[in-house]
């Protein structure tokens, strides 16, 4: 079976048939036609056919820091809703946070393997700068602000500021913060200088050297609130960024009987699934994950269409949750 074939069965023209393989408009009766003699036959189109025709391979790569985190998955959801409807599949690639590994996926995609990517990056290096401006194909990225790149961010700063404004108004008066390491410049530096700028408007200036840095697990917001608490003493509040951070933070404070919330304060970052378990309920930031990843693939698709985004600049909101006054 070919095109030419399928046309004469379904009574219509080759061109309607490539429209119909190709995403395009066609009449919903020819669709119909069409479709049934694909059934009929179970014809499907030669991909590598395709590719040589048009250039194009359909396929979008996708690299992602950790796959199997809550907001990955929804970034990835997000990126398949907006690009499955125009025939995109994609290719993920899972660097467990390795940014040696983001370099190495970027060269791989970059030989034509694909027809753009999609970087939910970690850290923006030098390197990656350096990589990224030699690319061939069109790179969106998700999570990280790039001047010069068509990216998709998430507001960290102000969601740290109004969380850390949120405790100080609650009466909390000596706040520490765990931190993500600062080489990451939306989860770590971004949300760091949320938190010190907030202190330090509630003339709480000494607050802002009350931090320690953790990874994203529970074990390091463990070992991290435990000394962070030895370095600073008895606090009331402890905001950290991000709830796994959080969560060891609370299993901290209940070894060393600590009552959360009534002696001190924990916050988390994410609204993670964790967040939704842990007791007692944690104060956390809620981020429109999924709504980045199809903003993300919409900016790619217009790229491929028109040579360039509509916006090269899209900010996420917000929103507190499990906040009780």
């Amino acid at each position: 079976m070919n095109i030419a074939e399928i046309a004469k069965r379904a009574g219509v023209s080759s061109a309607t048939v490539s429209r119909y393989f190709n995403h395009g408009y066609i009449s919903e009766g020819k669709k119909v036609a069409i479709r049934r003699v694909v059934e009929e036959t179970g014809y499907h189109p030669s991909v590598q056919a395709q590719t040589l025709r048009t250039k194009k391979t359909k396929m979008i790569g996708v690299i992602l820091p950790k796959i199997a985190s809550t907001s990955m998955g929804s970034v990835v959801a997000g990126i398949l809703s907006g690009l499955e409807a125009e025939g995109y599949r994609l290719l993920l690639a899972d660097t467990q946070s390795s940014p040696k590994k983001e370099l190495e996926y970027l060269s791989v995609f970059d030989e034509k393997q694909v027809d753009g990517v999609i970087l939910a990056a970690t850290v923006l290096t030098k390197k990656h700068k350096s990589v990224l401006k030699k690319m061939a194909i069109p790179i969106v990225i998700v999570g990280q602000r790039l001047e010069g790149y068509p990216h998709v961010f998430h507001d960290d700063y102000h969601a740290i500021y109004d969380m850390t404004r949120l405790v100080l108004r609650r009466g909390c008066q000596r706040l520490g913060y765990i931190s993500a390491f600062h080489e990451d410049k939306a989860a770590g530096a971004a949300r760091f200088r949320g938190y010190s700028d907030a202190v330090r408007e509630a003339g709480l200036p000494e607050l802002k050297d009350n931090y320690v840095i953790a990874d994203f697990t529970i074990d390091s917001g463990y070992e991290k609130t435990k000394e962070l608490l030895e370095r600073c003493g008895r606090l009331d509040a402890i905001i950290c960024a991000s709830d796994e951070m959080a969560a060891g933070a609370l299993r901290c404070a209940r070894d060393m009987q600590i009552d959360v919330p009534g002696q001190m304060l924990v916050t988390g970052h994410g609204d993670s699934d964790l967040a939704k378990v842990i007791s007692p309920m944690l104060p956390t930031v809620h981020y429109f994950y999924e709504e980045s990843g199809y903003a993300a693939a919409q900016m790619m698709l217009e790229i491929l269409k028109k040579g360039q985004a509509g916006e090269n600049e899209i900010r996420m909101g917000y929103s507190i949750v499990n906040w009780a006054e």
